[in-house]
């Protein structure tokens, strides 16, 4: 389908790309480019396709362009390689906010090449191209977003693109794509971060035992707030109207609970905690976890 494919930004989730388009051999061709010294040295010592020093050269004749870099970079990354691109090549990215990156590309102008935005929800607490791995898309879900004037052509081609890779489709708007991911992903980012750094910030004298004796729930946010911290400042900004509109809506939530605290209201928090542990089921449902204990978690 795709002669030539080139990823910039070589990390998680653009090294796990790499891994599966090399390994099923998805591309004649395949570019690598990323700005970090230490990223590139490692990528040369261990796979074989063309990692590129200069950006615009990565670029060059690809029919598709992936960008995998945190989303505060997209706009240098655009200013760089926009005119290199290849007319009828599409771009897209991996990022996990797209109203104002689209924004961005559309102010780029971009002639005779396709922008479909692309957003595999999968992922791991770990960064790096060292840990990347081609199964990472597996039976994931990868959400696809383009304008209404777009070729279908041209997003079949970038669907087929995700299933070779092992991924479910999902076609939605950009601004649906910000609110379901800013309850769905966002906000447990946001509930994570608070609560490990509540943990662990009162009293030092107690961040021993709070570490030795973590339960299940402390460990699982922990995991979540190991996330790359660069990458999720980025989404932060970028997502920030549909993110601060859910924590409004978690802290009326949070208050609840605590009013029924205060008052001893047992009524109400069965009632608060019932209503909440159906979802668990729908989610297992749903085939995004197993019901496995643990969470099937080794």
């Amino acid at each position: 389908m795709f002669n030539k494919i080139t990823v910039i930004g070589c990390g998680l989730i653009g090294s796990s790309i790499l891994r599966v388009i090399e390994k099923k051999n998805i591309a004649k061709e395949i570019n690598a480019y990323d700005k970090s010294k230490e990223v590139t040295s490692y990528l040369a010592k261990n796979f074989k396709f063309k990692i590129c020093d200069n950006i615009t050269e990565a670029v060059n004749n690809a029919d598709l362009v992936i960008i995998s870099s945190p989303l505060s970079s997209y706009k240098e990354i655009l200013s760089q390689i926009q005119s290199n691109l290849k007319k009828g090549s599409i771009l897209t990215d991996t990022g996990s906010a797209k109203k104002e990156i689209n924004k961005i590309i559309k102010k780029s102008s971009l002639s005779d090449v396709t922008w479909i935005a692309s957003h595999p929800i999968a992922g791991t607490e770990y960064s790096g191209p060292e840990s990347g791995f081609a199964e990472l898309f597996e039976k994931r879900w990868c959400i696809l977003s383009a304008d209404e004037n777009t070729d279908k052509k041209e997003i079949t081609k970038l669907e087929k693109f995700w299933i070779d890779l092992g991924s479910k489709i999902k076609v939605m708007s950009f601004e649906h794509h910000d609110y379901v991911l800013s309850l769905t992903s966002h906000l447990p980012h946001a509930v994570a971060y608070s609560i490990v750094k509540t943990a662990i910030s009162d009293d030092n004298k107690f961040k021993d035992d709070v570490i030795q004796y973590s339960a299940g729930g402390l460990r699982d946010f922990t995991r979540i707030a190991a996330s790359d911290p660069l990458m999720w400042k980025d989404i932060f900004i970028d997502n920030s109207e549909n993110i601060l509109k859910v924590l409004d809506n978690y802290s009326k939530n949070l208050e609840e609970i605590k009013s029924a605290i205060k008052d001893k209201d047992s009524k109400k928090l069965l009632e608060i905690f019932s209503s909440t542990k159906k979802v668990r089921k729908e989610i297992i449902e749903a085939g995004q976890d197993t019901e496995k204990p643990g969470f099937g978690r080794k």
